[in-house]
């Protein structure tokens, strides 16, 4: 299925120019198109879903601290803020905890939704615990090595973000599935 993002604007890689008024459209997992909203809404327009988001796309975020975050760090469920608090849970406060695999992997799936709603497509491993590794796997989020500059290309994997002009994210996008939306 074809969808065209449109958006304030599209910066090809971080930090970099900002091209006002261009959008992108994605085919499946894959870039289709990137260029003027009006050149796509003409070459692809009757045959792709629109979404419009008020901010800026980019190339999603890589958490170069991804092992840290969820590998020495407890995420809380919701049911156990009065206990733990909301906030991830982190030296001695964890070894107290008693840490199993299906509740590192629960840590993990929570942390996974949080670095979503940041806009976060990569993250740094390894991930030595089995059932943070699976978690991370599951996600969709690519496993990168280093923290190097990466770039929105036509024909390149659909993995980026749509931030506001605050910095928060409005949406993330991997392999051309929405997996966060700010409401």
């Amino acid at each position: 299925m074809l969808t065209l993002h449109r958006v304030r604007g599209v910066q090809l890689v971080h930090d970099g120019r900002l091209d006002p008024g261009h959008a992108v459209v994605v085919d499946g997992a894959r870039l289709a198109a990137i260029g003027p909203y009006e050149e796509l809404w003409a070459a692809y327009g009757g045959k792709a879903r629109v979404r419009e988001w008020d901010g800026v796309l980019t190339p999603g975020r890589q958490e170069t601290e991804g092992a840290a975050l969820l590998e020495a760090a407890y995420h809380p469920d919701p049911r156990e803020a009065d206990e733990l608090g909301s906030e991830p849970v982190t030296g001695e406060a964890l070894a107290a905890l008693e840490m199993t695999e299906t509740r590192w992997g629960a840590s993990a799936r929570r942390g996974l939704q949080r670095l979503l709603a940041t806009g976060t497509t990569a993250l740094t491993g390894p991930f030595t615990r089995p059932a943070v590794r699976t978690a991370v796997q599951r996600s969709g989020l690519v496993e990168l090595p280093g923290g190097g500059p990466r770039a929105l290309t036509v024909g390149g994997a659909a993995h980026f973000a749509v931030f506001a002009d605050d910095g928060s994210c409005l949406a993330t996008v991997l392999a051309g599935r929405l997996v966060h939306r700010r409401r």
